[in-house]
């Protein structure tokens, strides 16, 4: 299956705080029926059990949903089977996850048993020498993000008047009005929280082709001083409280905050976005929340709001090139473990978690 066709999200955030964790939203444990833990280090084969897993999974015609990992894209931290009830997520720091009912639903995998751990004894130094620096880069990151997300937050200050915040609602309700219409005698839909987009050390991404993979209809909030969350929020409410399931994205760099709201079940999302990042398709409508701003109010603050989004994005670039050492200092790190893991093993251990998941009940 092409990577466009795919859902895939995030379940953790380079954010201001630091690492900010979805991973308590993966899986509804008291309706699963199996989560598998990975454990060990780096270079193991954790994401790569993960990929071998999936891929069989969609051969047998399984729905898979890809949970990126926010250091590296290009890695996986975990993999949703909505059909099977199941899921497999990589457990280890900083995303720790801890079976609630371990044996019943979760179990733990233990790649760290496919090391050649005699052969890693002669690597001593060099890998002790790779761990030093790691941390700091990070958390000169999250100094940096911090830093922009006050300079954010200052913004959303001088703009989002009780004014403004009315109208949005106001334009909530008529969209709500037109596009969801509520299910007779149905209980309230189902939230799940997932990150669209992250701070990788590629830049600030967001994935917008699993916005168009599973909604036909979109609504594009442009959206440049992040004052979507009042909307936001009124359409994720109305769209729950009608019955319909959905998925609540929050922001990355302000996670108390919404960014995009999914209803797959009417093929029907809204998404944020700006100029660094614009929705790549063809949205049913196109909003621009700056218009809804007042005017003469964005006339008097427009040097303070070109100053404020020059220094964010002078320190978003800093923050990005502090994880980009970081991981390249991981690539390092892994490249050592790497010739020293038995990944025949790994792949056994992948076919036989397909075996159970894909047995009949």
């Amino acid at each position: 299956m092409a990577d466009s066709n795919r859902v895939r999200y995030f379940l953790g955030a380079n954010a201001p705080s630091g690492f900010y964790s979805l991973y308590d939203h993966l899986i509804v444990p008291e309706t699963a029926r199996a989560v598998y833990i990975l454990k060990g280090g780096p270079g193991c084969g954790k994401s790569t059990l993960m990929r071998q897993t999936a891929a069989l999974a969609e051969e047998a015609g399984q729905a898979v949903e890809y949970i990126l990992c926010s250091g590296d894209p290009d890695s996986l931290d975990a993999v949703v089977f909505p059909g099977l009830s199941a899921a497999i997520v990589d457990g280890t720091a900083p995303h720790v996850v801890e079976p609630k009912y371990p044996g019943l639903v979760e179990s733990y995998v233990n790649l760290g048993e496919c090391y050649d751990k005699q052969a890693l004894g002669d690597l001593r130094g060099e890998i002790m020498g790779c761990m030093t620096g790691y941390k700091g880069c990070y958390q000169r990151a999250y100094r940096c993000l911090g830093a922009a997300a006050e300079i954010a937050q200052d913004v959303r200050a001088a703009l989002l008047t009780e004014a403004l915040e009315q109208r949005l609602l106001k334009r909530a309700k008529g969209i709500l009005s037109r596009e969801v219409k509520a299910r007779r005698a149905a209980p309230p839909g189902r939230v799940r929280q997932r990150f669209l987009g992250a701070v990788t050390h590629r830049g600030t991404l967001c994935l917008y082709e699993t916005v168009q993979a599973q909604c036909g209809r979109v609504y594009e909030l442009t959206d440049r001083y992040g004052l979507a969350h009042t909307m936001l929020s009124a359409l994720l409410s109305g769209a729950a409280a009608a019955g319909y399931d959905a998925v609540a994205c929050p922001d990355p760099m302000a996670p108390d905050r919404l960014a995009h709201v999914l209803i797959p079940e009417l093929s029907l999302a809204f998404v944020s976005s700006a100029p660094a990042l614009p929705f790549p398709g063809e949205p049913v409508r196109r909003i621009r929340l700056d218009a809804m701003a007042d005017g003469e109010l964005l006339r008097r603050s427009r040097p303070r709001l070109r100053f404020s989004q020059k220094v964010s994005a002078a320190l978003a670039e800093e923050a990005v090139d502090s994880l980009a050492q970081a991981k390249a200092m991981h690539d390092e790190l892994e490249s050592l473990y790497n010739p020293y893991v038995d990944f025949d093993r790994v792949k056994e251990t992948a076919q036989a978690i397909a075996g159970e998941l894909l047995a009949p009940l």
